[in-house]
């Protein structure tokens, strides 16, 4: 395959509240072995110093009064001026070649229009740490692959070309704050764009939020409400066919 141009990348991070979690992934993102063009920090309404934090490290801030992940998210996206936006939550913890991976990888793929990577729980017990990890993200895209018909996208380690969300960007969900917004994005991007798993792009999380049955129910609730509104649009069985249906038209090419 030709590799094509070496892509500019903007670096999106949503938060709302997190100011100490934002200041440590922005000092991360501070040490990159390749620069990102921008980074782009979403203030979602926060009460705390989060936007000040931004300012300080010298990222754009773009402010969404909406509150939610999927509004902030799509705000940030919209904002990003880069060829890639990547996209880290608040509490990610990348490490120095993080951008570089997504300069290699979207370089030399021409055709992938979005990436997702893996992560390893920093504040659980050491001897936890990866079992806890693997359970919880193996799982998801195992059967997150099964819902879509494709790999789906992880929001704490992610990348889309950018004209990969601009052909997307008008389906996307901003407006329910009770929907999973990377699984949504996969989802509106479906089957016909090529979206790759790289499991050796990591980043450290918090697991704060698997954390008390609240909060394990609250997501798997979204979870389960991501998947009704996108399966009445376009139903799994539906994707699937339409996966299988393109697979000849790839010459050979193993697809993600």
């Amino acid at each position: 395959m030709t590799p094509g141009p070496v892509p500019t990348v903007s670096v999106v991070v949503p938060v709302r509240d997190d100011a100490d979690a934002l200041d440590v992934c922005l000092a991360l993102l501070a040490r990159q072995t390749v620069a990102p063009l921008e980074v782009v920090v979403v203030d979602n309404a926060s009460a705390d110093a989060s936007a000040a934090v931004a300012h300080r490290w010298g990222a754009v801030v773009v402010r969404e009064p909406r509150v939610g992940i999927p509004a902030a998210a799509c705000a940030g996206y919209d904002a990003a001026k880069g060829d890639v936006v990547a996209r880290l939550d608040a509490d990610s913890r990348p490490d120095e070649r993080w951008v570089q991976t997504v300069v290699e990888r979207m370089s030399a793929d021409p055709a992938l229009d979005a990436m997702t990577g893996t992560g390893l729980f920093h504040d659980v017990p050491r001897g936890l740490r990866t079992a806890t990890s693997l359970a919880y993200l193996g799982a998801y895209y195992v059967l997150g692959h099964l819902a879509l018909g494709h790999v789906p996208l992880w929001g704490s380690c992610m990348a889309v070309r950018a004209s990969a969300w601009e052909a997307v960007r008008e389906h996307a969900e901003r407006e329910d704050p009770e929907v999973h917004d990377d699984l949504d994005l996969a989802f509106r991007l479906g089957p016909g764009r090529r979206t790759r798993l790289v499991r050796t792009w990591r980043v450290g999380v918090s697991a704060r939020s698997l954390r008390g049955r609240r909060q394990r129910r609250r997501r798997f609730d979204r979870a389960l409400r991501t998947l009704r509104l996108n399966w009445a649009v376009s139903p799994p069985w539906e994707r699937w066919r339409e996966r299988l249906a393109r697979r000849p038209a790839a010459s050979g090419r193993a697809r993600p």
